[in-house]
């Protein structure tokens, strides 16, 4: 593979581009826009691996575009359904899993690679080994984080991935996990190359794996340009249906009024997350279609209980009630989300909807924090994302009526942020007081909340943002998954629930609706709830 596969392939695309970039009329961008779809993203993503971040970018620049898994979550149903794997098994005691994959499945062809097979086990074991296997020669290849599956422990859970034959697979745990299935199901779940990385390992570049990807996806990888664009091209070998445009594009423009010219414009498509104050202009627009879907998120207020006085419950406490929840929800959502009681949203069969809440006294605030020995002026800091999310449309105007709030009770906030990268690394590294942040479902199962937002073994991973550690709480949500019946296991959240009211690792704020703008003529784009946009299906009809 040589460095020239980054440079432009299609020169006149590039010059078009990067005019719109700077603002131009339809009439220039008419004829890349009929060549393919092209999609206003809102940031850039860490890489072309989702297997390596959870972060919603990279799921959408990649999980669906490029890659397959082996099973999936049917977008209307949450049903698992076939991928890769056109059956599967389980065995009576839960603790093995048989999948029997499908025939003449291609890999894509690009300039940098050329595949001499079709996908068979060795690729399931190489993608599922690269996570779980710390022995494993691509492990620790770019930074050897794989922060979805080290959130869960699944890992640890994994006894062994067993070649049957070239087209069957066994997995065997060492317990059982009800969530188990559905977690493959999720996008970070993909199948790579297992010929594609031997290649790239005698060659000595490794890395280039999770950068210039090789999958079984709709599209195939052609170029990036940090800030700019990403550019895919039509897999014409895609093994589940022809694909409708010879091109996808990803628009990379963060600014959400911006997003919402282009798509007036014609020169985006469809556009990612569109501000709630912009809703009204997309419905009254005859050449905009704006969709809307219950999202199955979190949006909360985290506390570093690493760090003094935030390991102090009380404190915690003392600082949620400080905060008016209800005014957050009129002056950031403009009524687009569900007040959030607890962590787990209304449309998951978990949820408590009598579980108790902490209310707003600032009063009583003010005399717990003096109590505690938080005294007045007492200063802290908020870190707000830059970019927007379906769970927190505006972090940062958030952080500024909180920082009101707060100062009326003797405390003094300064805001933080950072570029998305920096903001995420810092997060990781536990450089915050604490973060306006949230969480998007990856599958159905609520275990895709309590497991990776709260337990122990999910602060190394980055996506315990509390960085809390109990080990009552972690006994429940393992209970939890143990047993089969809803009933019971409800039951058993529930305690985690009196437990999180009790210790405030985080204050849950709201459970917001997802909306994905688009132009009229783009049909058969469907809201994912469980995950990255899905592009493959996507028609575009002349104006």
């Amino acid at each position: 593979m040589k460095r020239s596969a980054w440079r432009p392939t299609t020169a006149f695309f590039v010059a078009v581009l990067g005019a719109c970039l700077a603002g131009c009329s339809p009439t220039e961008t008419s004829q890349p826009s009929t060549r393919g779809v092209v999609y206003c993203s809102e940031s850039d993503p860490t890489s072309f691996n989702p297997q390596l971040d959870t972060s919603g970018t990279t799921s959408d620049a990649s999980a669906h575009q490029l890659y397959d898994r082996l099973i999936e979550f049917d977008i209307e149903t949450g049903n698992i359904v076939a991928g890769l794997a056109e059956s599967w098994l389980v065995s009576e005691d839960g603790l093995v899993y048989t999948f029997q994959l499908k025939k003449n499945v291609a890999f894509h062809h690009t300039d940098y690679f050329s595949p001499s097979r079709t996908f068979n086990a060795d690729d399931v074991l190489f993608s599922i080994n690269r996570w779980r296997d710390e022995s494993h020669p691509y492990h620790t290849i770019s930074g050897g984080m794989y922060p979805y599956f080290q959130s869960l422990n699944l890992a640890a859970n994994i006894e062994s991935v067993d070649r049957i034959n070239g087209y069957r697979i066994q997995i065997h745990l060492t317990k059982p996990d009800s969530s188990f299935l559905a977690h493959l199901a999720t996008d970070f779940a993909v199948i790579l190359s297992a010929e594609y990385a031997d290649e790239l390992l005698k060659q000595g570049r490794p890395e280039a794996l999770d950068h210039y990807p090789i999958g079984t996806g709709p599209y195939r990888f052609v170029e990036y340009r940090k800030n700019r664009f990403i550019r895919y091209e039509r897999h014409d070998n895609y093994w589940r249906h022809s694909v409708p445009n010879p091109q996808l594009v990803f628009d990379i423009t963060q600014r959400s009024a911006l997003r919402l010219a282009k798509l007036i414009t014609g020169e985006c498509d469809v556009s990612a997350f569109p501000a709630q104050s912009e809703l009204n202009a997309v419905r009254e627009d005859d050449r905009l279609t704006l969709l809307e879907k219950p999202g199955l998120n979190v949006g909360f207020w985290a506390f570093n209980t690493q760090r003094e006085p935030f390991d102090n419950p009380d404190v915690r406490r003392a600082l949620a009630m400080a905060i008016d929840k209800s005014t957050l929800l009129d002056a950031v959502y403009f009524g687009s989300a569900k007040r959030a009681i607890g962590i787990v949203p209304p449309t998951s069969w978990a949820h408590q909807q009598n579980a108790e809440e902490i209310s707003y006294n600032p009063v009583q605030s003010r005399s717990l924090l003096r109590a505690m020995g938080v005294e007045q002026g007492f200063s802290m800091t908020i870190w707000a994302m830059p970019v927007q999310r379906a769970y927190n449309p505006n972090a940062m105007k958030m952080a500024k009526l909180m920082q009101g709030y707060l100062a009326a009770v003797g405390v003094e906030v300064t805001i933080v942020s950072y570029d998305w990268t920096t903001f995420r690394n810092n997060l990781q590294a536990g450089m915050h007081d604490s973060v306006l942040i949230g969480w998007s479902a990856d599958n159905a199962d609520p275990d895709n909340f309590y497991r990776p937002l709260l337990t122990c073994g999910a602060i190394p991973s980055g996506t315990n943002r509390a960085m809390w550690c109990n080990q009552k709480y972690d006994n429940l949500i393992e209970r939890a998954i143990a047993v089969t019946d809803s009933d019971q296991r409800k039951q058993l959240y529930a305690q985690a629930n009196r437990l999180l009211y009790e210790q405030v690792p985080l204050l849950p704020i709201a459970h917001a609706f997802r909306y994905q703008a688009q132009r009229e003529n783009i049909k058969k784009v469907i809201i994912n709830s469980y995950g990255g946009i899905q592009l493959g299906e996507v028609e575009k009809r002349d104006d």
